[in-house]
């Protein structure tokens, strides 16, 4: 008896896989496309002397918030209007907040520069001559 339940789960666990075959193919097909992506972007790099800058930039702006939009009110007439938040502060345009974020990208990766000379030189203290 219980070799007749294992089978049966067996051929439903099958046709359950059978069903969900075109998200599991679809999320393969796009994880596969995202190596692809990497792959080639590693390969453009190798030629690339400010690969190493783009890289850093990219690196800050995924530590940075995105900026956020909500509808208010405008204090002089009341009337609705789109305002943009970054980092707790309010502007009035996305040109604005985008110039905003894009100050803190850049002070971020400058940071990054101004610390890596003491962080090669305490990593070069452990090794041996």
């Amino acid at each position: 008896m219980s070799d007749l339940i294992e089978v049966a789960v067996l051929i439903f666990g099958g046709l359950a896989l059978y069903a969900m075959r075109r998200p599991i193919l679809a999320a393969l097909r796009r994880f596969d496309a995202r190596n692809i992506a990497r792959r080639q972007q590693e390969v453009a790099d190798r030629h690339d002397q400010l690969a190493h800058y783009k890289h850093t930039l990219r690196l800050a702006e995924e530590q940075v918030e995105e900026i956020h939009e909500f509808a208010g009110q405008d204090e002089r007439t009341a009337q609705p209007v789109t305002r943009y938040v970054f980092e707790g502060e309010t502007y009035a345009s996305r040109d604005e907040a985008e110039a905003a974020r894009q100050q803190s990208i850049v002070a971020k990766a400058r940071a990054f520069y101004v610390e890596l000379p003491a962080a090669l030189i305490h990593r070069g203290k452990g090794k041996l001559n």
